[in-house]
């Protein structure tokens, strides 16, 4: 899937085979990724990024997360016209 967000050095992206779960978005910096479930945001996997790291991108995350919702449901139903 593609890039849906990039901002202060972390990409956010959803991965396709991942439809059928809740909204969430994978996060990634170097070579950590994380995920966040986006409704209500809520960490699932921290993927090695430090507190201070995680608690920046939940600040992103609430300042972008209409945006990203948007993206995710037309991400779904681009997958479900298949």
């Amino acid at each position: 899937m593609p890039v849906v967000l990039r901002l202060k050095g972390y990409r956010f992206w959803f991965y396709e085979a991942d439809l059928s779960e809740p909204p969430h978005v994978h996060v990634g910096k170097d070579d950590k990724e994380a995920k966040f479930w986006l409704d209500p945001i809520d960490l699932a996997r921290a993927g090695h990024f430090h507190p201070h790291e995680l608690s920046k991108i939940q600040r992103i995350l609430k300042d972008y997360q209409l945006d990203l919702l948007e993206a995710w449901y037309s991400e779904l139903e681009k997958h479900a016209n298949r």
